[in-house]
């Protein structure tokens, strides 16, 4: 019976994207009801299996491959963080997609790479193994590149090469430092640290830095981030889908299991890796703010606001503290639901009063209000600002960096927050400050209502996940669960 749980959730995005690639493209509700339907039983699922964790039980489901090969998946309290996101990001993302495209060509093979994006993510939150996580991680990266490219043009097949240059050579590292792993200490699970008694600690250096440096690419850690921006080019969905559901989450998520799970936060330090991987996670929060501060294009400089929001999450798991690491688990979820109404809000702009660039947003606060209230209140998380989520976010990294003995910490919090609020607020300020430029579009602009809507449930997400932060099933609760119940001695 265990094993049925991690098999139905594996299946819920993988049938619908397997049955949307042979649908006509003239079956619209066929497709839209396949996608809308799946979303939501999954979350039905999640919401018995998170009860089930809760109270102590144990889901998993091993598949032999070849001889001495298994596939692994297991739900665990930091699965089930990765995958309750990742699932509520789905549903709202399909409706968000379904109204953005529209009567746009090549529907059946966008639904169906998009459902099988989700799948990969679904078994990368499900791996119990470090084999089992490279086999969906690598899904991913084949999944998402058809999205990059979705338009055709010459500028997308362009940023579609950049994408796969980066993933690849990183996909390239972290199977080396895989088999270099399993090669020393036997099949790699993510039960209990790695036994490295007969590993010279040279060698357990170069391993960490492979692995690490390898989903470092999807993590958007510098110098590795560089694809990031240029993908840019795919449509506000597949934006939404890659800064906030899908691929800078797989490789944070890795980066947090293979520190907790893999080496343990105890031999991260006796090997003083948690230092240089903190500063590099640092140095990144800081360039990727300057930069996004540089961009004039509204959608490039949320793209390296991502660069810059997704080190959080790395540098609370890099630190060694259970107070930085609940802040970096639950900035997980907040960057996700924040960075996700950003993309909703800024697609909508451009689809429906045409504002693509920051001097463009005169006034738009008056033309599409419940989106700029989305954008605005995601924008103020981002900064910082309480009792959003992501003032909760930076209050627990910065408190764990004390605990820690990283009091240095603080000061790139508060940078980057300075910064953050440099390249947000004026946007806000121009949306609704400044009147809106003559003959502007704006009876009429907020439809479809499935086009604002996604914004707006998102938002009020990354709200009540700060005013609602105490409840245990809040994202810090659960964060809190993990640390307790995994990374506590």
């Amino acid at each position: 019976m265990s094993g049925i749980m991690p098999a139905l959730l594996m299946l819920c995005p993988l049938v619908p994207a397997v049955l949307t690639f042979f649908l006509r493209e003239d079956s619209h509700r066929l497709r839209n009801a396949v996608a809308i339907g799946s979303a939501l039983l999954k979350l039905a699922l999640i919401a018995v299996v998170l009860l089930g964790v809760a109270a102590g039980n144990e889901y998993e489901l091993r598949i032999p491959l070849v001889p001495g090969l298994y596939m692994l998946l297991r739900v665990d309290e930091l699965s089930l963080l990765f995958i309750t996101l990742s699932s509520f990001l789905w549903l709202v993302t399909t409706v968000y997609a379904i109204a953005y495209l529209g009567g746009h060509e090549n529907l059946s093979r966008f639904f169906g790479f998009f459902n099988l994006c989700v799948a990969a993510t679904t078994g990368i939150a499900l791996s119990g193994s470090l084999v089992t996580f490279f086999f969906f991680y690598e899904l991913l990266t084949l999944s998402t590149w058809p999205l990059v490219v979705h338009n055709g043009d010459e500028k997308s097949l362009s940023a579609g090469r950049t994408y796969l240059a980066y993933t690849m050579g990183g996909s390239a590292a972290l199977l080396l430092g895989i088999v270099w792993a399993e090669g020393v200490a036997g099949p790699v699970e993510f039960i209990a640290p790695l036994d490295f008694e007969d590993t010279g600690t040279l060698a357990q250096r170069l391993i960490f830095v492979l692995c690490v440096g390898g989903m470092g690419v999807k993590a958007a850690l510098i110098p590795l981030h560089g694809w990031l921006p240029t993908a840019m080019v795919a449509p506000a969905p597949v934006s939404a889908l890659l800064h906030a559901v899908a691929v800078v989450k797989a490789g944070a998520f890795g980066i947090i299991r293979f520190i907790h799970d893999v080496y343990g936060i105890a031999r991260v330090e006796e090997l003083a890796l948690g230092l240089p991987l903190a500063l590099i996670a640092s140095a990144t929060i800081i360039y990727g703010s300057v930069r996004a501060l540089q961009q004039t294009d509204i959608k490039r400089r949320l793209a390296f606001s991502t660069v810059s929001q997704v080190s959080y999450i790395v540098l609370g798991a890099s630190l060694a503290g259970p107070i930085a690491a609940i802040g970096g688990l639950v900035h997980l979820v907040h960057q996700g639901l924040m960075k996700v109404t950003l993309f909703f809000a800024a697609g909508a702009l451009a689809e429906r009063i045409e504002v693509r660039s920051v001097d463009q947003l005169d006034g738009a606060g008056r033309r599409m209000p419940l989106t700029m209230v989305a954008f605005s209140l995601a924008a103020l998380g981002m900064i910082g600002v309480p009792p959003l989520a992501g003032f909760m976010s930076k209050w627990f990294i910065g408190v764990g960096a004390l605990e820690a003995g990283r009091g240095w910490v603080i000061l790139v919090l508060a940078g980057s927050s300075l910064l953050n609020a440099a390249y947000f607020l004026p946007l806000i300020y121009r949306a609704w400050f400044k009147p809106a430029p003559e003959g502007a579009v704006s009876a009429g602009a907020e439809r479809p209502l499935a086009l604002i809507l996604p914004a707006v449930v998102t938002a009020i997400s990354v709200l009540g996940a700060g005013v609602l932060a105490g409840l245990w099933i809040s994202p810090l609760g659960w964060a809190t669960l993990i640390v307790e119940r995994e990374y506590l001695p």
